[in-house]
């Protein structure tokens, strides 16, 4: 007689042979429904993966936008801070009420003579035949304005407004960013074609 510590079956020797086809029925049972759980927990698993990759590729998206953004604003409030010359009114008033002809001041007489920063990058651009970057732009207008402090970043700034307005637009090769004119001079345009 077997005599086990809990002495369930010390006194009933029959109901040891007759428990171990109820401990395998029951060892199968219970292993079905731990395989059957596992499949259910990784289906589910598997879904929520995917879910969450959904998520996080939305995020990187978005990140990306905020991140470009940011480029964008930071180079805006860059340029503020760099004194870039506002486009004067052609006549402004006096403290009395009238208006004063733009002319009169000296100061004021040489800002027309000299082009602003975007029409120099609209004219440079209408006479490209292929798409320029920032740094290419402002290295070209730098060479040919040598009196002018001209930086990439106002550059892009600038470019990036007239693309707003549809003047130009963005062109983009991999992680690089090139731009062009939408109003290509005939010949600039042929040459690309080319």
């Amino acid at each position: 007689m077997t005599h086990f510590a809990c002495g369930h079956f010390a006194h009933e020797p029959s109901k040891e042979v007759r428990g171990v086809p109820e401990m395998q029925a029951i060892t199968t049972e219970v292993l079905t429904q731990y395989s059957s759980q596992l499949s259910s927990d990784l289906e589910r698993n598997a879904r929520e993966q995917e879910e969450v990759r959904g998520r996080i590729e939305e995020l990187r998206v978005r990140l990306q936008a905020l991140e470009y953004d940011h480029d964008i604003l930071v180079t805006m409030q860059q340029a503020l801070e760099s004194g870039i010359p506002l486009q004067q009114s052609p006549a402004s008033t006096s403290p009395a009420g009238r208006n004063v002809p733009a002319a009169v001041s000296g100061a004021t007489r040489q800002k027309p003579q000299t082009p602003t920063l975007v029409a120099l990058i609209r004219s440079f651009l209408s006479q490209q035949p292929e798409p320029c970057s920032a740094a290419e732009i402002t290295a070209a207008l730098s060479e040919s304005h040598p009196d002018r402090v001209i930086k990439t970043t106002v550059v892009r700034t600038t470019v990036e407004s007239l693309v707003a307005r549809g003047v130009a637009e963005r062109l983009k090769q991999g992680h690089s960013v090139f731009y062009a004119s939408c109003e290509r001079k005939p010949g600039a345009e042929e040459v690309s074609g080319s």
